[in-house]
């Protein structure tokens, strides 16, 4: 009864507090039939949200109609609402991406959403594109071209010297060539700085690259140290793509935020217990990329139940870091992966042992922390930005809810509405 009080009041005020806020702001309800505010805190029922302006104004639960000028909305109501989704693992590199300054809006928004605001992403983190590219689709978000979400970027990734894996060989021979592959610590510095004038957060380095034939290169610990120290000097944060288990090791010894995956290599790949005990005291975060696993073996034509025997091996990973207290962040490997749908993911995720409530924690509260941005996101709370995902069902009964997403909604607009006759993007 309070609560609806409470929203009473914060509707009846609405005329006596116009003069103190923009005139443009555009103040609208959103119901829930159930409203998880955060992994950690218990879920509200019949519950409603008050958006103003971009940002939550408050939250509550029972049932009450807006009056005149406060607009409710119908189409995104009454499903279950969490805050926006980070995917911490994507890459703009497919073809349908080129050329983005320029193209026009309509050849770029339905694969943008079709890939992020479809499954609720309200937040993405580039691990690797061509960097002025990925800039100017950046830039076009923020201008209000595209409907899309907010783009983390880590520019151009660094390889070991004359380290560029196998399976990126087929690159044009004038791409391959501008792939950073420094030698010493002052090249990687000033590669890192060079990331961060063009628009990155962050530094992404392959400290163990596959060659093919079972060899394995790997970066030098001063160079790796370097692009790392740099990148927090800058105040950003580095990634890295491990390869192995050596590779996690190198990774944890050169002062790492995140590494970008498991890792299936060498077969039977596990992490020890020393090894997640250094991870987890180091504050170091793990993007699983499970369901990638799976789809690179299938190319590879590995047998099913070897595929499966291997990403059992990563889900055993996961379960002994997350078991140890390590943070978790939700992660695809999308856009090098031609598999959109992340559901597997999560039900992958979900085989490793990780409940629904971890799992919505890797997606909202957890990259939020990581990347210093819990004030404004992560949660469901007043003050917060207005980034919102209303899903069809409860995932905390089943894990596959988490793409069941009606409405993606960042800073008060609308990125994303399925419609009733199919899951396109509705354009609005």
């Amino acid at each position: 009864m309070m609560k609806r009080v409470v929203l009473l009041f914060w509707l009846a005020t609405a005329g006596c507090a116009s003069s103190q806020r923009p005139a443009d702001a555009d103040r609208w309800l959103l119901t829930a039939a159930r409203l998880y505010v955060a992994p950690d805190e218990p879920p509200m029922d019949n519950a409603w949200v008050l958006v103003s302006g971009g940002r939550i104004e408050a939250i509550g639960s029972g049932a009450v109609a807006p009056p005149a000028g406060i607009r409710r909305a119908a189409t995104c109501g009454g499903g279950v609402i969490t805050a926006g989704f980070q995917n911490s693992h994507v890459h703009f590199t497919d073809p349908v991406f080129a050329e983005a300054a320029s193209r026009p809006p309509d050849a770029l928004q339905q694969p943008l959403s079709r890939m992020t605001t479809r499954f609720g992403f309200t937040t993405v983190v580039d691990t690797g594109s061509d960097p002025a590219n990925t800039e100017a689709l950046r830039q076009r978000i923020a201008r209000g071209e595209l409907r899309g979400p907010a783009i983390l970027t880590v520019g151009a990734s660094l390889y070991p010297e004359r380290g560029i894996p196998f399976y990126l060989r087929d690159l044009p021979p004038a791409l391959l060539r501008q792939l950073p592959q420094p030698a010493t610590a002052d090249e990687a510095r000033a590669i890192v700085r060079e990331n961060f004038e063009h628009g990155a957060q962050g530094t992404k380095l392959f400290i163990a690259t596959p060659q093919g034939h079972g060899e394995i290169r790997r970066m030098s610990a001063d160079v790796a140290r370097a692009a790392v120290d740099e990148t927090h000097r800058l105040g950003g944060l580095s990634m890295m793509h491990p390869t192995d288990p050596e590779g996690v090791s190198a990774a944890v010894q050169a002062g790492v935020d995140i590494l970008v995956h498991t890792t299936i290599d060498p077969p039977k790949s596990t992490w020890s217990a020393e090894l997640i005990r250094q991870m987890v005291a180091r504050n170091v975060s793990v993007v699983p990329t499970l369901q990638l696993w799976g789809y690179e073996l299938a190319k590879a034509d590995v047998p099913p139940h070897i595929r499966d025997a291997i990403v059992t091996d990563a889900e055993r990973q996961l379960a002994a870091f997350s078991s140890a207290g390590g943070q978790v962040l939700f992660g695809t490997d999308v856009g090098y992966m031609a598999d959109l749908d992340p559901t597997q993911e999560y039900v992958l995720m979900a085989h490793a042992g990780l409940t629904p409530m971890q799992i919505l924690a890797s997606l909202t509260t957890a990259p939020a922390a990581r990347w210093l941005a819990g004030e404004r996101r992560g949660r469901v709370k007043p003050g917060l930005d207005a980034d919102l995902v209303v899903l069809g069902g409860d995932p905390s009964t089943d894990v596959r809810r988490f793409t069941d997403v009606k409405c993606t909604i960042q800073a008060g607009r609308e990125l994303f509405v399925r419609s009733a006759e199919s899951d396109d993007p509705s354009g609005r």
